[in-house]
Protein backbone atom coordinates (compact mmCIF):
# COMPACT_ATOMS: atom_id res chain seq x y z
CA UNK A 1 0.00 0.00 0.00
CA UNK A 2 1.04 3.55 -0.63
CA UNK A 3 0.63 5.87 2.27
CA UNK A 4 0.69 9.60 1.80
CA UNK A 5 1.19 11.30 5.34
CA UNK A 6 0.82 15.18 6.45
CA UNK A 7 1.88 16.30 9.80
CA UNK A 8 2.68 19.98 10.40
CA UNK A 9 4.41 19.88 13.91
CA UNK A 10 6.57 18.07 16.41
CA UNK A 11 3.79 16.41 18.01
CA UNK A 12 2.16 15.36 14.99
CA UNK A 13 5.52 14.01 13.60
CA UNK A 14 6.22 11.53 16.40
CA UNK A 15 2.46 10.51 16.31
CA UNK A 16 2.36 10.21 12.76
CA UNK A 17 5.96 8.18 13.10
CA UNK A 18 4.86 5.76 15.77
CA UNK A 19 2.08 4.82 13.21
CA UNK A 20 3.98 4.43 10.14
CA UNK A 21 6.16 2.00 12.54
CA UNK A 22 3.07 -0.08 13.38
CA UNK A 23 1.67 0.15 9.42
CA UNK A 24 5.29 -1.19 8.44
CA UNK A 25 4.60 -4.33 10.32
CA UNK A 26 1.05 -4.88 9.56
CA UNK A 27 2.07 -4.45 5.97
CA UNK A 28 5.37 -5.31 4.73
CA UNK A 29 4.64 -3.46 1.09
CA UNK A 30 4.17 -0.24 2.83
CA UNK A 31 5.33 2.76 1.29
CA UNK A 32 5.47 6.06 2.31
CA UNK A 33 5.59 10.09 1.26
CA UNK A 34 4.77 12.63 3.80
CA UNK A 35 4.51 16.22 4.93
CA UNK A 36 6.68 16.18 8.90
CA UNK A 37 9.53 15.96 10.57
CA UNK A 38 13.12 13.90 11.72
CA UNK A 39 11.00 11.18 13.51
CA UNK A 40 9.09 10.42 10.29
CA UNK A 41 11.61 10.62 8.33
CA UNK A 42 13.74 7.98 10.56
CA UNK A 43 10.94 5.32 9.38
CA UNK A 44 11.45 5.70 5.98
CA UNK A 45 10.20 6.81 2.87
CA UNK A 46 10.38 10.25 0.96
CA UNK A 47 9.92 13.51 2.94
CA UNK A 48 8.35 16.11 0.72
CA UNK A 49 8.43 19.12 3.11
CA UNK A 50 9.69 19.69 6.90
CA UNK A 51 6.97 21.22 9.46
CA UNK A 52 9.33 23.66 10.03
CA UNK A 53 8.46 25.49 7.11
CA UNK A 54 4.67 25.01 8.05
CA UNK A 55 4.53 25.64 11.63
CA UNK A 56 3.14 29.46 11.81
CA UNK A 57 0.86 30.45 14.18
CA UNK A 58 -1.44 33.39 15.10
CA UNK A 59 -2.74 36.12 12.63
CA UNK A 60 -0.04 38.21 11.96
CA UNK A 61 2.85 35.52 11.24
CA UNK A 62 0.39 33.37 9.04
CA UNK A 63 -0.23 36.97 7.18
CA UNK A 64 3.01 37.68 6.66
CA UNK A 65 4.14 34.16 6.04
CA UNK A 66 0.67 33.34 3.82
CA UNK A 67 2.46 33.06 0.53
CA UNK A 68 4.77 30.50 1.89
CA UNK A 69 1.36 28.53 3.30
CA UNK A 70 -0.02 28.98 0.31
CA UNK A 71 2.94 27.26 -1.75
CA UNK A 72 3.49 24.33 0.81
CA UNK A 73 -0.65 23.58 0.20
CA UNK A 74 -0.61 23.82 -3.60
CA UNK A 75 2.53 21.75 -3.88
CA UNK A 76 0.97 19.19 -1.35
CA UNK A 77 -2.42 19.05 -3.64
CA UNK A 78 -0.42 18.61 -6.43
CA UNK A 79 1.88 15.74 -4.94
CA UNK A 80 -0.65 13.43 -4.15
CA UNK A 81 -2.23 14.07 -7.00
CA UNK A 82 0.76 12.78 -8.74
CA UNK A 83 2.06 10.05 -6.51
CA UNK A 84 -2.06 8.89 -6.00
CA UNK A 85 -1.86 6.95 -2.75
CA UNK A 86 -3.95 4.12 -1.62
CA UNK A 87 -4.89 6.65 1.31
CA UNK A 88 -4.35 9.98 2.78
CA UNK A 89 -3.86 10.46 6.05
CA UNK A 90 -4.02 13.60 7.86
CA UNK A 91 -2.65 14.23 11.40
CA UNK A 92 -4.25 16.89 13.28
CA UNK A 93 -3.28 20.53 11.71
CA UNK A 94 -6.39 21.42 10.95
CA UNK A 95 -6.03 24.23 8.96
CA UNK A 96 -4.00 22.84 6.51
CA UNK A 97 -5.08 19.45 6.33
CA UNK A 98 -8.73 19.98 6.23
CA UNK A 99 -8.11 22.39 3.02
CA UNK A 100 -6.25 19.43 1.41
CA UNK A 101 -9.20 17.00 2.85
CA UNK A 102 -11.65 19.13 0.62
CA UNK A 103 -9.75 19.26 -2.17
CA UNK A 104 -8.93 15.44 -2.39
CA UNK A 105 -13.02 14.97 -1.93
CA UNK A 106 -13.20 17.12 -4.79
CA UNK A 107 -10.60 16.56 -7.37
CA UNK A 108 -9.57 12.56 -6.30
CA UNK A 109 -10.91 8.90 -5.48
CA UNK A 110 -8.35 8.99 -2.88
CA UNK A 111 -10.27 7.83 0.83
CA UNK A 112 -9.23 10.44 3.51
CA UNK A 113 -8.19 9.18 7.03
CA UNK A 114 -7.80 11.46 9.81
CA UNK A 115 -5.95 10.46 12.98
CA UNK A 116 -5.86 12.18 15.68
CA UNK A 117 -9.42 14.47 15.14
CA UNK A 118 -9.33 18.51 14.70
CA UNK A 119 -10.46 19.78 18.47
CA UNK A 120 -13.88 21.01 16.67
CA UNK A 121 -15.54 20.61 19.96
CA UNK A 122 -13.66 23.79 21.36
CA UNK A 123 -14.54 26.28 18.54
CA UNK A 124 -14.91 26.35 15.06
CA UNK A 125 -17.72 23.39 15.41
CA UNK A 126 -19.41 24.64 11.98
CA UNK A 127 -16.40 22.54 10.26
CA UNK A 128 -18.02 19.37 11.62
CA UNK A 129 -20.25 19.35 8.02
CA UNK A 130 -17.53 19.75 5.59
CA UNK A 131 -15.63 16.81 7.49
CA UNK A 132 -18.65 14.72 7.34
CA UNK A 133 -17.99 15.43 3.42
CA UNK A 134 -14.54 15.33 3.01
CA UNK A 135 -12.97 13.08 5.38
CA UNK A 136 -14.18 9.16 5.57
CA UNK A 137 -12.95 7.92 8.43
CA UNK A 138 -11.79 9.59 11.43
CA UNK A 139 -9.69 8.56 14.47
CA UNK A 140 -9.80 9.77 17.85
CA UNK A 141 -7.55 10.03 20.71
CA UNK A 142 -9.21 11.39 23.28
CA UNK A 143 -11.81 9.78 25.04
CA UNK A 144 -14.69 12.44 25.59
CA UNK A 145 -14.53 13.22 21.54
CA UNK A 146 -17.18 9.91 20.68
CA UNK A 147 -19.54 11.53 22.87
CA UNK A 148 -19.22 15.05 20.53
CA UNK A 149 -18.58 13.48 16.98
CA UNK A 150 -21.10 10.49 17.15
CA UNK A 151 -23.40 11.71 19.96
CA UNK A 152 -23.99 15.34 19.17
CA UNK A 153 -23.09 15.07 15.27
CA UNK A 154 -24.02 11.91 14.45
CA UNK A 155 -20.72 10.87 12.95
CA UNK A 156 -19.15 7.62 13.47
CA UNK A 157 -15.84 7.74 14.89
CA UNK A 158 -12.82 5.09 15.72
CA UNK A 159 -11.45 6.11 19.19
CA UNK A 160 -8.55 4.21 19.54
CA UNK A 161 -6.76 4.90 22.46
CA UNK A 162 -3.93 7.81 23.18
CA UNK A 163 -0.83 7.85 21.60
CA UNK A 164 0.94 10.28 24.46
CA UNK A 165 -0.07 7.88 27.09
CA UNK A 166 1.51 4.84 24.89
CA UNK A 167 4.64 6.96 24.62
CA UNK A 168 5.08 7.70 28.30
CA UNK A 169 4.26 4.91 29.11
CA UNK A 170 6.66 2.91 27.17
CA UNK A 171 9.54 5.77 27.97
CA UNK A 172 8.84 5.00 31.69
CA UNK A 173 9.24 1.57 31.59
CA UNK A 174 12.61 2.03 29.75
CA UNK A 175 14.28 5.33 31.72
CA UNK A 176 16.58 4.67 34.69
CA UNK A 177 19.08 7.18 34.74
CA UNK A 178 19.65 8.48 38.45
CA UNK A 179 18.74 12.15 39.03
CA UNK A 180 22.55 12.69 39.88
CA UNK A 181 23.47 11.31 36.69
CA UNK A 182 21.12 13.11 34.78
CA UNK A 183 21.79 16.56 36.00
CA UNK A 184 25.48 15.70 35.36
CA UNK A 185 25.20 14.80 31.84
CA UNK A 186 23.04 17.99 31.43
CA UNK A 187 25.38 20.52 33.30
CA UNK A 188 22.48 20.56 36.27
CA UNK A 189 23.06 21.33 39.74
CA UNK A 190 22.48 18.02 41.60
CA UNK A 191 21.32 19.87 44.80
CA UNK A 192 18.43 21.87 43.46
CA UNK A 193 15.16 21.25 42.51
CA UNK A 194 14.30 21.59 38.89
CA UNK A 195 11.37 23.62 37.70
CA UNK A 196 10.80 22.94 33.85
CA UNK A 197 9.44 25.24 31.51
CA UNK A 198 7.83 23.64 28.41
CA UNK A 199 7.11 27.11 26.50
CA UNK A 200 5.42 25.28 23.29
CA UNK A 201 6.79 23.94 19.83
CA UNK A 202 6.67 27.62 18.09
CA UNK A 203 8.52 30.45 17.58
CA UNK A 204 6.30 32.66 18.31
CA UNK A 205 4.74 30.83 21.54
CA UNK A 206 8.08 30.82 23.06
CA UNK A 207 8.29 34.40 22.15
CA UNK A 208 5.53 35.42 24.06
CA UNK A 209 5.22 32.42 27.30
CA UNK A 210 8.99 31.96 28.17
CA UNK A 211 9.92 35.48 29.60
CA UNK A 212 7.07 35.92 31.81
CA UNK A 213 8.03 31.91 32.85
CA UNK A 214 11.21 32.63 33.63
CA UNK A 215 10.40 36.19 35.61
CA UNK A 216 8.04 34.00 37.92
CA UNK A 217 11.34 31.49 38.68
CA UNK A 218 13.22 34.60 40.49
CA UNK A 219 14.90 33.97 43.44
CA UNK A 220 13.75 30.42 44.13
CA UNK A 221 17.75 30.12 45.05
CA UNK A 222 16.38 26.33 46.02
CA UNK A 223 15.52 25.59 42.20
CA UNK A 224 16.78 25.55 38.93
CA UNK A 225 15.22 26.85 35.89
CA UNK A 226 15.40 24.73 32.59
CA UNK A 227 14.16 24.66 29.52
CA UNK A 228 12.95 21.84 27.97
CA UNK A 229 14.28 22.43 23.73
CA UNK A 230 11.32 21.77 21.14
CA UNK A 231 12.57 19.91 17.89
CA UNK A 232 12.41 22.47 15.48
CA UNK A 233 13.33 25.14 17.40
CA UNK A 234 17.23 26.20 17.61
CA UNK A 235 19.29 27.06 20.94
CA UNK A 236 19.85 30.38 19.55
CA UNK A 237 16.32 31.89 19.55
CA UNK A 238 16.23 30.27 22.83
CA UNK A 239 18.84 32.34 24.20
CA UNK A 240 17.64 35.65 22.09
CA UNK A 241 14.40 35.33 24.44
CA UNK A 242 16.54 35.04 27.44
CA UNK A 243 18.40 37.67 26.65
CA UNK A 244 15.64 40.08 26.11
CA UNK A 245 14.39 39.69 29.53
CA UNK A 246 17.53 41.26 31.28
CA UNK A 247 17.55 39.10 33.70
CA UNK A 248 19.24 35.90 32.73
CA UNK A 249 21.77 34.49 30.38
CA UNK A 250 21.22 31.01 28.86
CA UNK A 251 23.44 28.56 30.47
CA UNK A 252 24.02 30.55 33.79
CA UNK A 253 20.94 30.88 35.70
CA UNK A 254 18.37 29.35 33.50
CA UNK A 255 19.76 26.17 32.02
CA UNK A 256 18.55 24.09 28.48
CA UNK A 257 18.13 20.70 27.45
CA UNK A 258 17.17 20.39 23.93
CA UNK A 259 14.83 17.61 22.38
CA UNK A 260 14.76 16.08 25.77
CA UNK A 261 11.79 16.61 27.16
CA UNK A 262 11.03 13.39 28.27
CA UNK A 263 13.94 12.94 30.44
CA UNK A 264 14.10 16.53 31.98
CA UNK A 265 10.20 15.36 32.88
CA UNK A 266 11.55 12.11 34.83
CA UNK A 267 13.16 14.43 36.86
CA UNK A 268 11.44 17.83 37.33
CA UNK A 269 9.96 18.76 40.22
CA UNK A 270 7.43 21.42 38.88
CA UNK A 271 7.09 22.84 35.51
CA UNK A 272 5.57 25.76 34.06
CA UNK A 273 3.13 24.66 30.60
CA UNK A 274 1.99 26.41 27.54
CA UNK A 275 -1.52 24.53 26.55
CA UNK A 276 -1.11 21.90 24.32
CA UNK A 277 0.29 18.04 24.22
CA UNK A 278 2.86 19.16 26.56
CA UNK A 279 0.57 19.51 28.92
CA UNK A 280 -1.14 15.73 29.42
CA UNK A 281 2.40 14.28 28.60
CA UNK A 282 3.67 16.61 32.27
CA UNK A 283 0.36 14.88 33.71
CA UNK A 284 1.85 11.57 32.69
CA UNK A 285 4.90 12.07 33.82
CA UNK A 286 3.74 13.10 37.73
CA UNK A 287 4.62 16.44 37.24
CA UNK A 288 2.85 18.94 39.14
CA UNK A 289 2.24 21.94 36.37
CA UNK A 290 0.81 25.68 35.83
CA UNK A 291 -0.96 26.18 32.55
CA UNK A 292 0.67 29.66 31.05
CA UNK A 293 -0.72 30.89 27.73
CA UNK A 294 -0.23 34.98 26.70
CA UNK A 295 -2.21 36.48 23.98
CA UNK A 296 -2.69 39.80 22.38
CA UNK A 297 -5.21 41.87 23.23
CA UNK A 298 -5.68 39.84 26.81
CA UNK A 299 -8.97 41.42 28.27
CA UNK A 300 -10.96 40.89 24.93
CA UNK A 301 -9.18 37.68 24.18
CA UNK A 302 -10.49 36.71 27.81
CA UNK A 303 -13.77 38.02 26.68
CA UNK A 304 -14.29 36.12 23.98
CA UNK A 305 -12.98 32.86 24.89
CA UNK A 306 -16.28 33.28 27.01
CA UNK A 307 -18.60 33.38 24.65
CA UNK A 308 -16.69 31.61 21.32
CA UNK A 309 -15.28 28.63 22.93
CA UNK A 310 -17.54 25.69 23.57
CA UNK A 311 -15.79 24.61 26.18
CA UNK A 312 -14.80 25.50 30.06
CA UNK A 313 -11.00 24.40 29.86
CA UNK A 314 -8.04 24.87 27.03
CA UNK A 315 -5.75 22.58 28.68
CA UNK A 316 -5.87 18.62 27.84
CA UNK A 317 -5.62 17.58 31.71
CA UNK A 318 -8.84 19.30 32.71
CA UNK A 319 -10.65 18.76 29.54
CA UNK A 320 -9.96 14.93 30.13
CA UNK A 321 -10.91 15.19 33.76
CA UNK A 322 -13.27 17.75 33.25
CA UNK A 323 -12.37 19.29 36.39
CA UNK A 324 -10.14 21.89 36.93
CA UNK A 325 -6.66 19.34 37.72
CA UNK A 326 -4.29 22.72 36.76
CA UNK A 327 -4.63 25.93 36.65
CA UNK A 328 -4.71 27.46 33.64
CA UNK A 329 -3.43 31.26 33.41
CA UNK A 330 -4.46 32.57 29.58
CA UNK A 331 -5.25 36.23 28.58
CA UNK A 332 -6.08 38.26 30.77
CA UNK A 333 -6.20 35.49 33.82
CA UNK A 334 -1.82 35.78 32.43
CA UNK A 335 0.70 37.48 34.62
CA UNK A 336 3.92 36.96 36.34
CA UNK A 337 2.47 37.56 39.57
CA UNK A 338 -0.27 34.79 39.00
CA UNK A 339 2.31 32.44 37.54
CA UNK A 340 4.48 32.74 40.45
CA UNK A 341 1.47 32.58 43.12
CA UNK A 342 0.41 28.87 41.63
CA UNK A 343 3.64 27.65 41.21
CA UNK A 344 4.38 28.42 45.05
CA UNK A 345 1.24 26.35 45.46
CA UNK A 346 2.39 23.55 44.06
CA UNK A 347 5.52 22.66 45.47
CA UNK A 348 6.44 19.96 47.54
CA UNK A 349 4.45 19.25 51.08
CA UNK A 350 1.66 21.26 49.57
CA UNK A 351 -1.89 20.67 49.41
CA UNK A 352 -2.21 21.90 46.11
CA UNK A 353 0.48 19.44 44.44
CA UNK A 354 -1.84 16.62 46.34
CA UNK A 355 -4.54 17.77 44.47
CA UNK A 356 -2.88 17.54 41.32
CA UNK A 357 -1.84 14.37 41.91
CA UNK A 358 -5.06 12.66 42.07
CA UNK A 359 -6.32 14.05 39.96
CA UNK A 360 -3.81 13.24 37.50
CA UNK A 361 -4.57 9.55 38.64
CA UNK A 362 -8.11 9.96 37.09
CA UNK A 363 -6.18 11.19 33.69
CA UNK A 364 -4.47 7.56 33.22
CA UNK A 365 -7.72 5.72 34.75
CA UNK A 366 -9.68 7.22 31.74
CA UNK A 367 -7.31 6.95 28.97
CA UNK A 368 -7.04 3.13 29.26
CA UNK A 369 -4.47 1.12 28.30
CA UNK A 370 -5.12 0.64 24.31
CA UNK A 371 -2.28 1.19 21.70
CA UNK A 372 -3.28 3.77 19.27
CA UNK A 373 -0.93 3.56 16.72
CA UNK A 374 -1.33 -0.10 16.70
CA UNK A 375 -5.39 -0.22 16.83
CA UNK A 376 -5.46 2.59 14.53
CA UNK A 377 -2.42 0.70 12.15
CA UNK A 378 -4.76 -2.17 12.48
CA UNK A 379 -8.10 -0.26 11.41
CA UNK A 380 -6.47 1.40 8.80
CA UNK A 381 -5.33 -2.19 7.02
CA UNK A 382 -8.87 -3.76 7.55
CA UNK A 383 -10.79 -0.30 6.04
CA UNK A 384 -8.23 -0.37 3.12
CA UNK A 385 -8.76 -4.34 2.53
CA UNK A 386 -11.98 -3.79 2.20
Amino acid sequence: MKYYIIAGEASGDLHASRLMRELQRQDMDAEFRFFGGDMMAAEGGTRVRHYKDMAYMGFIPVLLHLPTILRNMSRCKEDIRLWHPDVCILVDYPGFNLSIAKYLHKHTDIPVFYYIAPKLWAWKEYRIKNMKRDVDELFSILPFEKDFFEGKHGYPIHYVGNPTADEVREFRAAYNESFNDFARRNGLDADKKIIALLAGSRRQEIKDNLPAMIEACAGMDDCQIVIAGAPSVEREYYNSVVEKTGLHKLGSDVMFVDNRTYELLSHATVALVTSGTATLETALFGVPQVVCYETPLPKIIGYLRKKVLKVRYISLVNLIADDEVVPELVADSFSVDNIRRHLLSIMPDTDGRERQMRGYETIWQRLGDDCAPENAARIIGELLAD
